[in-house]
C-alpha cells in the first residue's frame, strides 16, 4: 500500500463521516493518525513490509526534488500528526468556529490521494523533515 492509496482512504473516510455525522469515526480516523505518528507504525509501512518485504518507497510524494534534511524526524509522521491536531482542535477546542476545516481537510487529503500531491507533506519536507 502506498501513502497515496493511504491519503486516499483516509480523505474519503473523513468525508464520508462528516457528510453523515459519525463523529465517532472522525475521532478514530484522529486517533488513528496520532497513534501512528508516534509510534511510527504506519498503516502503509506494515502493509507494503507484510506484502512486498520492503520499506516502500521513502521519496513517494516528493516529486523527485531533493530536499536538505535537517532533522531525522520522519515528514510522513510529521503530516499525520498535524493531521490529527488539526482535526482535535477543529473538533474539540473550536467546533462552531471551525465547522469548515474538517471538510477542507478532507477534501485536501482526497486530492493528495488523487493527484498523489500532498503540499502539506511537501511543506514538510522542504521544513527539513526526513
Amino acid at each position: 500500500m502506498s501513502n497515496r492509496l493511504y491519503r486516499l482512504i483516509f480523505g474519503t473516510t473523513l468525508l464520508l463521516a462528516l457528510y453523515f455525522d459519525v463523529t465517532q469515526a472522525i475521532y478514530a480516523l484522529a486517533g488513528m493518525a496520532v497513534f501512528e505518528a508516534i509510534t511510527n507504525l504506519r498503516i502503509p509501512l506494515l502493509v507494503s513490509r507484510l506484502r512486498y518485504q520492503n520499506d516502500g518507497d521513502p521519496e513517494e510524494g516528493s516529486l523527485g526534488i531533493q530536499f536538505p534534511v535537517r532533522t531525522l524526524f520522519e515528514a510522513e509522521r510529521g503530516w499525520r500528526l498535524s493531521v490529527a491536531t488539526m482535526l482535535f482542535i477543529s473538533l474539540f477546542v473550536f467546533p462552531d468556529v471551525l465547522w469548515f476545516f474538517p471538510w477542507f481537510m478532507g477534501f485536501a487529503i482526497l486530492g493528495a490521494g488523487v493527484s498523489g500531491v500532498c503540499p502539506m507533506y511537501l511543506a514538510m519536507k522542504w521544513a527539513g523533515l526526513k
